[in-house]
């Protein structure tokens, strides 16, 4: 008993720290956010509850999506609790069978300045794709404080444009990128034909930000008149084989947006990047810093807390906003 209580301890100091870190990286993007999650961290009931799922359930955006989802926008901390107390079983329903799959396509704004360098054309291959909106970036156009690219292929549906503010250091392409395939990999694929998929992915929007909301379904649109190829399965094992189905002729590039979070495990990690190496592949990460191989030591290198870092092949190369909405070259990457 002595144990099991010890083991319930350090699971809710765990969940807690979770949820007052989240609090820190929503920190001037989401007021009712850091308001809901230092709610969390501090009652006892909801930390009890979230003790009882499996660890990969303590992500908070897993909770706070699964809440909105189900009943809209809590107006307060205080009215997020009562909403777990009191619907904690259908709660905790939804919650076994959601993941957080924020699937931001203005992150390709952060994406294409990387992409634009590469021998084109690419093979595009995203891991943790969702619904592949960021495996659509020449379907989209950009906006650098007015330095325009437009979208490289037009269909029948008009491309949403993604507003980014570029640092002066950042070598802005003149013009979009060329893609010869694309495939994206995810233990469960989004469907943009189900609507309650695509509430679901309205649901991850954080309160505060709702202008991410038409984007979204504008890039929703591009996606249902041109559909990515998506596999479902996971990217410790499912990635060569996918990979080897990219012609030889383009450049081939392994990318992820705000996924190795998800991989618990640091030596899981490392292996995917040994493997994206042994393929030969362009490696595109643009994650928080803690969890990138090798790149740990830069988490206090911007003023920004929740700052990601764009490396490629494992070399830092620009601090990024999560959500695209900026991009800082750094003035060592090459």
């Amino acid at each position: 008993m002595a144990a099991e209580r010890t083991s319930r301890s350090d699971a809710r100091q765990a969940i807690a720290g979770r949820f007052e870190r989240f609090a820190v990286e929503a920190r001037g993007r989401s007021p009712l956010y850091v308001e809901i999650a230092r709610a969390v961290a501090g009652s006892d009931a909801v930390l009890d509850f979230l003790a009882e799922m499996p660890e990969a359930k303590w992500q908070p955006n897993v909770l706070l999506g699964v809440v909105r989802y189900l009943y809209g926008t809590p107006a307060s901390g205080d009215e997020f609790v009562s909403l777990v107390k009191a619907r904690a079983e259908e709660i905790a329903g939804t919650m076994a069978v959601r993941t957080t799959q924020t699937n931001e396509p203005a992150r390709c704004a952060t994406l294409l300045p990387v992409l634009a360098r590469l021998p084109q054309p690419l093979a595009l291959l995203e891991v943790g794709a969702a619904a592949g909106l960021c495996l659509l970036p020449d379907y989209y156009a950009y906006d650098y404080g007015g330095h325009r690219v437009q979208a490289s292929l037009r269909g029948d549906v008009e491309p949403p444009v993604f507003a980014c503010r570029a640092s002066a250091r950042t070598p802005l392409p003149r013009a979009g990128i060329e893609v010869a395939w694309r495939a994206g990999l995810d233990v469960r694929p989004v469907d943009v034909a189900d609507e309650a998929e695509v509430r679901w992915l309205e649901a991850l929007i954080w309160p505060g930000q709702e202008y991410r909301v038409p984007r979204l379904r504008a890039a929703v649109e591009v996606a249902r008149a041109h559909p990515p190829r998506l596999v479902k399965g996971d990217l410790r094992r499912d990635l060569p084989a996918l990979a080897a189905q990219a012609p030889s002729d383009a450049t081939l590039v392994v990318f992820h947006t705000a996924v190795l979070a998800y991989i618990l495990d640091g030596d899981e990690r490392a292996a995917f990047a040994r493997a994206v190496a042994e393929l030969g592949a362009v490696w595109v990460a643009n994650e928080a810093p803690q969890v990138i191989p090798g790149a740990s030591h830069l988490t206090a290198g911007h003023s920004d807390a929740a700052a990601f870092i764009l490396c490629v092949d494992g070399e830092p190369t620009a601090w990024t906003d999560g959500h695209g909405m900026w991009i800082d070259w750094r003035p060592d990457a090459a």
